[in-house]
């Protein structure tokens, strides 16, 4: 009996025991597969995540906002008032899609120069976190998807004016005209003019004399826009051999069209009031906005200092911003 109590007692090999022993490491290793699994459920996401984020910086988020700011406001001033909901979303998400596509595409046409320039070598073809026909193929079917998208949802003008701007900027402006003629920034702008059509053919189904006119403010405010962005950027486009104005004719020659051009973009701004579309609301701030173009424009004529270069370039976006935000505003006021 007393050899039983014993055993009973001092049963160190009994199976409870061994449980008893062996549960912690067991929660400990049972811990230990638990976090190496949410280890790689949480890296699996961050690369999910991190190629989202690549595939968003394809289609130039930066760019598209305006392109679609304009679009809408262009929708607001055809329809006098809010458009139809439906038509809006429609042909914003058609742009959106037109937009990515010319500008995924022209990352993989442009991947060889991407790499040499500091304000490009982090897009992601050439920092390789896409591969570049990957970034073709994501091209090739926004355009496509868009366009069936607006020919469905929106109309045939306007889906194929969305169109026609991607085939512009890809082929004439990305393909022929940028690496060779230093013109490619005053020609190439017609592409990113097209939103303004889009939008007005999106409400109207016709593109008239308003339109055109929305259509050359864009054409004419881009080559100021872009050549002070050149003058800031000149070794980077000299690395790529790309032929801008600020490299072929020098920093004072590119000045001085930059000045020239803001007088003509002040000038088209007022043909919108000339010819009745607008009003004096919209006068007032054509006059307001065109006057600080050709203020900067003058300092930066006078200066060689890039600090004026860079007050342009930034002030040039929410100069359009602010103008067809007013037109958009003077339209259903009026």
């Amino acid at each position: 009996m007393s050899h039983e109590l014993s055993t009973v007692g001092h049963g160190d090999h009994s199976p409870a025991c061994l449980d008893e022993e062996s549960w912690p490491k067991a929660q400990g290793s049972g811990l230990t597969a638990q976090s190496s699994e949410l280890k790689a459920q949480s890296s699996e996401l961050k690369a999910h995540s991190s190629r989202l984020s690549a595939y968003a910086n394809l289609i130039k988020p930066h760019v598209t906002v305006l392109l679609l700011a304009v679009t809408a406001l262009t929708m607001v001033m055809a329809a006098r008032g809010m458009p139809d909901p439906g038509i809006l979303v429609a042909t914003l998400l058609g742009g959106l899609m037109a937009a990515g596509s010319a500008n995924a595409i022209n990352c993989y046409l442009d991947r060889d120069i991407d790499r040499l320039m500091g304000r490009t070598m982090r897009r992601a073809v050439p920092s390789g976190k896409i591969p570049p026909r990957h970034a073709l193929v994501f091209g090739l079917l926004l355009a496509v998807v868009s366009y069936v998208e607006m020919l469905l949802l929106v109309n045939l003008l306007a889906a194929s004016l969305a169109l026609s701007g991607i085939l512009f900027y890809v082929i004439v402006y990305t393909g022929l005209l940028k690496r060779t003629t230093p013109q490619n920034i005053v020609i190439g702008g017609a592409a990113g003019a097209v939103p303004a059509l889009v939008g007005w053919a999106a409400v109207t189904g016709t593109v008239s004399l308003p339109a055109f006119l929305l259509f050359t403010i864009i054409f004419y405010w881009t080559p100021p826009h872009f050549w002070a962005l050149a003058l800031l950027i000149k070794p980077d486009y000299e690395r790529a051999q790309i032929p801008m104005l600020p490299v072929v004719r020098g920093d004072r020659e590119t000045r001085w069209q930059i000045f020239l051009y803001c007088w003509l973009l002040l000038g088209v701004t007022l043909l919108l009031f000339s010819t009745g579309t607008m009003g004096y609301l919209y006068l007032v701030t054509a006059l307001a906005l065109g006057g600080g173009m050709l203020y900067l424009s003058f300092r930066l004529l006078r200066s060689e200092s890039k600090r004026w270069a860079h007050r342009l370039f930034w002030y040039s976006n929410s100069y359009l911003a602010i103008l067809f935000a007013v037109m958009a505003l003077d339209s259903v006021i009026r």
